[in-house]
């Protein structure tokens, strides 16, 4: 069972390597990551992978919580029909639910907007020993605004504030999510990874399929009018924020069954790179639990 294990993990570290973006190294999407890419793993296989890694997550995640000394921020970004949440439903199935939050930042409020870039999403970070999920996050600030600068105006920002706005953003969130760390809410980053042509099938079902009408949204369309210029904004964002704290994973999007599979070894690896523990009794809860069981075994006896 050991080695099983073993195995596992080293065929998630395998997996997931050529995804992970290396923290100062300049980013291409249309250079260094194929939204296509499957690796060596077949889709027949890979739903029992994905069960593995399911339960494996379940584990870590009961430690996590009975040690209640670390928190995990999984952040998940992608343009329009990626597959967030489809990911964040397969991948996360098998956790315990009162453990999880998983937050959906919208367009932000008129409160919001009075406070700094960061406030809202501070407020919604997972406890210890508690695992948040970001289905878009934070870095919206320095994609959609970077691509519709005109949603500065909005944040009332000061003159200062303004002059080199994105390498400043950069800079702030980087040593966010240093102090995060540092605190011991760690973080993973997993960036979904999807072809225009994808994006335009995976549009056109939910056009063409009654049961998805509800996915359809003209704004998506509008939105794949950016297309070259949020290339641009994930690139810069990838190369400036990927760091030795909190590296960036780009997945490959375009079949869903591997982007769960992969999210999944991301996820696991992370947390066995944390490592919870069960929490050993203090010497006092020892002495009370060997006296409760021999209380309770004399009641089974009699």
């Amino acid at each position: 069972m050991i080695m099983a294990m073993d195995e596992r993990l080293r065929f998630m570290r395998d997996l997931i390597r050529p995804m992970r973006v290396a923290p100062g190294s300049s980013v291409r999407l249309s250079r260094d990551h194929d939204p296509g890419y499957t690796g060596q793993v077949k889709r027949p296989d890979a739903r029992t992978m994905l069960r593995d890694g399911a339960q494996m997550l379940a584990g870590y995640q009961d430690k996590l919580a009975s040690q209640n000394a670390l928190g995990l921020l999984i952040v998940m970004q992608g343009l329009d029909a990626s597959g967030k949440d489809g990911t964040i439903k397969h991948v996360m199935s098998g956790l315990n639910p009162q453990g999880v939050t998983v937050r959906s930042f919208k367009e932000p409020s008129a409160e919001e907007l009075d406070h700094d870039f960061l406030w809202r999403y501070h407020a919604e970070l997972p406890g210890r020993g508690r695992i948040g999920i970001y289905n878009r996050s934070h870095y919206e600030e320095v994609l959609v605004v970077r691509v519709h600068p005109e949603l500065l105006t909005a944040e009332h920002l000061p003159a200062a504030a303004r002059r080199r706005i994105w390498e400043q953003r950069y800079r702030d969130i980087n040593r966010w999510e240093r102090y995060l760390v540092g605190n011991g809410i760690h973080i993973v980053k997993i960036m979904l990874n999807l072809s225009k042509q994808e994006q335009a099938k995976r549009f056109l079902k939910r056009i063409e399929h009654p049961e998805k009408n509800w996915k359809f949204s003209a704004s998506d369309i509008r939105e794949r009018g950016y297309w070259d210029d949020y290339q641009l904004a994930f690139n810069d964002m990838l190369s400036a924020t990927s760091t030795r704290w909190a590296p960036w994973y780009v997945v490959p999007a375009d079949h869903k069954w591997f982007t769960r599979l992969a999210t999944a070894a991301i996820v696991v690896r992370k947390l066995q790179t944390i490592n919870p523990r069960y929490p050993a009794p203090d010497p006092a809860a020892a002495e009370l639990m060997t006296q409760a069981k021999a209380e309770l075994e004399t009641d089974l006896s009699g």
